[in-house]
């Protein structure tokens, strides 16, 4: 594709724009690019030349961006991320090729690293990246070739590999219920009750699957991982609903135990997610296909 010259900005007056709108003075952008304010300034005035409109009001020695120009540096600053990232690939160019993963925290750390030494051993020629992503993302705007998430099997443009469906367990620290497992699953609303930000309707589907369903929403303190949720439990803080593969060891340990029944299976499962346009390759094949061997089956029995 063709584009015209006017449209396409060098790269140091991209990174000037970008750095003032992030640092916010002239000083502090010649300081992080090596070069004068003089230099940085001079960058500035050829961008709104080229751009053919102000991008910069001078006020004495201040400099700061107009409104239409911070839009702007914010909408170049993912593409300057990715040049950034695209060239250490080239650079680094493993002859496995790179995975660029975006990973939950607390379910990569305790159910995929300690299976990735065996990925290792058998593709050691591939590299593999791994960025912890709690909120939704695009895969159009980061720099990622797939995914480990938590949620449906409905994100657009995507292909997907169900690692887990997650079954979860009411526990607390023994202190909280000396004497034992309750009687009747209310009996836990007289307790603190814990509540995970990525599960905003985990009680509530628990509740029902009990045959106890919940008049109005239960009020309690949030959490945004399991690690710490997990922590406020053990301390005493309040009853926690945890995936249970995430409780194994602190159950067998008594340091958690469980407050009314069993697991419970919940919606939502753990994929492996990928974009149709990275689907062949060959790091994510690779990925893919070992990561097939671990996940459990579509529809396990019993359910």
């Amino acid at each position: 594709m063709l584009t015209p010259r006017r449209f396409l900005p060098s790269i140091s007056s991209l990174r000037a724009l970008e750095a003032l709108d992030r640092l916010g003075s002239a000083s502090a952008v010649a300081q992080e690019l090596s070069l004068t304010q003089s230099a940085v300034s001079r960058q500035l005035q050829a961008l709104e030349k080229q751009m053919g409109t102000e991008m910069v009001q001078r006020d004495q020695k201040r400099l700061t961006l107009t409104t239409a120009a911070k839009d702007y540096a914010a909408e170049i600053r993912q593409a300057l991320t990715q040049i950034t990232n695209a060239s250490m690939r080239l650079q680094v160019q493993p002859t496995g090729g790179t995975l660029n993963l975006a990973i939950l925290p607390t379910f990569g750390m305790r159910w995929l690293m300690p299976r990735l030494p065996e990925f290792a051993r058998l593709h050691p020629d591939v590299t593999l990246n791994m960025a912890t992503r709690l909120e939704p993302f695009n895969f159009a705007t980061e720099p990622l070739d797939a995914a480990i998430y938590f949620g449906t099997d409905d994100w657009p443009g995507t292909d997907r590999l169900l690692l887990k469906h997650e079954s979860v367990i009411a526990v607390a620290a023994p202190s909280l219920v000396p004497d034992g497992a309750l009687a009747n699953p209310q009996d836990i609303l007289a307790l603190p009750l814990l509540h995970i930000k990525t599960r905003p309707k985990a009680w509530a589907e628990w509740f029902n699957a009990q045959g106890a369903p919940l008049g109005k929403a239960v009020p309690g303190m949030i959490y945004d991982q399991f690690s710490t949720i997990t922590q406020a439990a053990l301390h005493g803080i309040g009853v926690a609903l945890m995936p249970d593969y995430l409780v194994e060891q602190e159950i067998a340990t008594s340091k958690l135990v469980p407050v009314y029944g069993g697991p419970v299976e919940m919606r939502g499962a753990y994929y492996l997610v990928w974009p149709r346009a990275r689907a062949n390759n060959p790091a994510v094949v690779a990925f893919r296909e070992w990561l097939t061997g671990k996940a459990e089956p579509e529809d396990p029995l019993p359910r």
